[in-house]
């Protein structure tokens, strides 16, 4: 598992933890032994009476050390079965009673019963620390035969102060003990909550590098879009400008007609269509905006297509006339562009009206001819390239407009677009 933030002062803090608790549980584990060893030792050499009394001292120190190593050494499950362990206890007590009773000096190895309290359960473990404490003052008086007459009230002070200090430091020591729990649950809670959270990172990379990808992916598919749309409104409409007149030209000496000027205005609109499109790939302003306002710049287009095609524009424009965002700008004239292209190519009208209304906070802009018109209902995306009615939908869409096209055969059309009227804002 790899570490996070906080996992190297869990993880150290964790095992140092670990380390000193293993190292003290192994000196307690040797401690009765050590005790019963020297409290043996003593009594044997203080007390230098028969071989059948030394006998049964060593005997019964034997059959205590063997209880306690086979109790608590083999059995790990002690400490958690509460009967089990009061059986323990209960003999441990009796054992060490003997050994006291056998020889006030067994006193020094009482204190495994203060050590192993903790094996009871809590309700019994300040009982059993008291009856230890009984052990040590009966040993500290000088034995079962000093508890009586005048010796007695000595015996009841003595058991006293080794139950108050024995069962106050028991307490503390139960007290750290639990602490000490709580703090190893802790440190497993901590290190689960790290291992999650690092789980939690990895995914969210993960999800970064998809969302990265996915974001890269969208600014490429938005971009195809933005210059598919400017290539059909700049090149595209360009060159069918350009094709028309250099067919007009051809046809100019059959009809009687002026063959340069067509070729001139062909020379002119390629010219146008070239800026256009080197402006269109820095993201640029059309040049009719740069120049004017939006109305100064629709009535442009509306008397530059007249020229071309001899169709006479109406442009009327209601309101009050104001600066808008760039972008709304633009997609009103790329859609005015595009209507009057569609009029030229499929219409055949004769007349057409070009209206801008400033409507609170909205601006509609209407184009409408009396050409053929059509059945909106069976227009279909053409599979040669065709951009016309989606990319103006496209275009009103992406400013949060909405496109609406009402024609019917020999009827005309009207395009109307309705977008929000969002004002230039400083620097924009």
């Amino acid at each position: 598992m790899q570490e996070s933030e906080t996992g190297p002062d869990v993880q150290e803090s964790g095992h140092g933890f670990d380390e000193w608790e293993r190292r003290e549980k192994v000196a307690l584990r040797y401690v009765p032994f050590v005790a019963l060893g020297l409290a043996t030792a003593a009594a044997m050499l203080a007390d230098r009476g028969s071989e059948s009394k030394a006998a049964v001292m060593l005997a019964l120190t034997a059959a205590t050390a063997a209880w306690i190593g086979w109790m608590v050494r083999l059995h790990p499950v002690l400490g958690v079965r509460r009967h089990l362990s009061g059986v323990y206890y209960g003999g441990l007590l009796l054992m060490l009673g003997a050994l006291v009773a056998l020889s006030p000096l067994y006193g020094f190895a009482v204190i495994t019963g203060y050590l192993h309290a903790d094996l009871l359960a809590p309700r019994w473990r300040l009982p059993g620390v008291f009856g230890t404490a009984t052990l040590a003052a009966t040993a500290q008086v000088g034995g079962i035969g000093n508890l009586h007459g005048a010796k007695l009230p000595v015996f009841l002070l003595v058991l006293a102060v080794n139950a108050l200090l024995a069962g106050g430091f028991c307490l503390f020591a139960w007290r750290g003990d639990e602490e000490s729990k709580r703090r190893r649950a802790m440190i497993e809670q901590l290190a689960e909550a790290n291992a999650r959270l690092e789980e939690t990172m990895a995914e969210n990379a993960a999800l970064h590098a998809r969302l990265l990808a996915q974001a890269r992916a969208a600014g490429v598919h938005d971009e195809r879009q933005r210059m598919a749309g400017e290539i059909h409104d700049t090149i595209a409409q360009g060159l069918a400008g350009v094709v028309t007149q250099l067919q007009a030209a051809r046809q100019a000496p059959e009809r009687g007609r002026d063959w340069l000027r067509h070729v001139e205005l062909a020379q002119e609109m390629a010219r146008e269509s070239l800026a256009e499109a080197r402006r269109s790939v820095r993201a640029l302003r059309p040049q009719q905006l740069e120049d004017a306002g939006l109305p100064e710049a629709l009535a442009g287009v509306a008397d530059r297509w007249t020229a071309l095609h001899g169709v006479p524009v109406e442009v009327n424009t209601t309101g009050a006339v104001r600066s808008m965002h760039p972008e709304v700008e633009e997609t009103l004239l790329r859609t005015t562009q595009e209507a009057l292209a569609n009029v030229a190519k499929h219409a055949g009208a004769s007349r057409v009206a070009l209206s801008l209304a400033y409507e609170g906070d909205q601006v509609t802009l209407d184009v409408r001819d009396d050409g053929a018109g059509f059945a909106p209902d069976s227009v279909r995306p053409r599979g040669d390239g065709g951009y016309g009615l989606t990319a103006m939908r496209r275009r009103v869409a992406r400013v949060a407009g909405t496109l609406e096209i009402a024609s019917e055969p020999g009827a005309g059309t009207a395009v109307s677009a309705r977008v929000p009227a969002i004002p230039l804002l400083n620097g924009a």
